[in-house]
C-alpha cells in the first residue's frame, strides 16, 4: 500500500481537504493530491482538541450528521524537500463512526494553510 493510499484511509469517503485555498474532495482526488506532495518533515508546536457542540452544531450536521465530532487545531513548522520551511496552521473535524466491534475516527474536513509573513 502506498503512503498516499494509507493517508486516504484516515478520511471519510466524501471528505474535503482545503490546502492553501485549493479544494480536494473524495478519496481518489485525495490520493492523487498526496501522491504529488514531496516528502516532508513536520514539527508540531501546538495541538488543541474540542468537542463540537452548541452553536457550531449547524456546521457539524452538514459535515458529520449525527456523529460524535471533535475539532482538532494544530500549528507548527513544515519543510518540504527542496523548499524553505513554512509555518502552518491545520484544522480538521474528526468524526466517530461505530462498527460492530469498535469505533473508528475519520477526518470529515481538513484545512491546511501556510502562515508565513509576506516579505517586505
Amino acid at each position: 500500500m502506498t503512503m498516499s493510499m494509507a493517508l486516504t484511509r484516515l478520511y471519510l469517503d466524501k471528505a474535503t481537504l482545503i490546502w492553501n485555498g485549493n479544494v480536494v474532495t473524495g478519496l481518489d482526488a485525495l490520493a492523487n493530491f498526496f501522491e504529488m506532495l514531496p516528502s516532508s518533515e513536520f514539527q508540531v508546536n501546538m495541538l488543541d482538541c474540542q468537542p463540537v457542540h452548541g452553536k457550531i452544531r449547524v456546521f457539524q450536521e452538514q459535515a458529520t450528521p449525527s456523529q460524535t465530532t471533535v475539532l482538532v487545531v494544530t500549528s507548527g513548522i513544515v519543510k518540504f524537500d527542496g523548499n524553505k520551511q513554512h509555518y502552518f496552521n491545520q484544522n480538521f473535524l474528526l468524526s466517530a463512526h461505530s462498527t460492530l466491534n469498535n469505533t473508528v475516527w475519520k477526518i470529515a474536513s481538513d484545512c491546511f494553510r501556510f502562515q508565513d509573513w509576506a516579505s517586505s
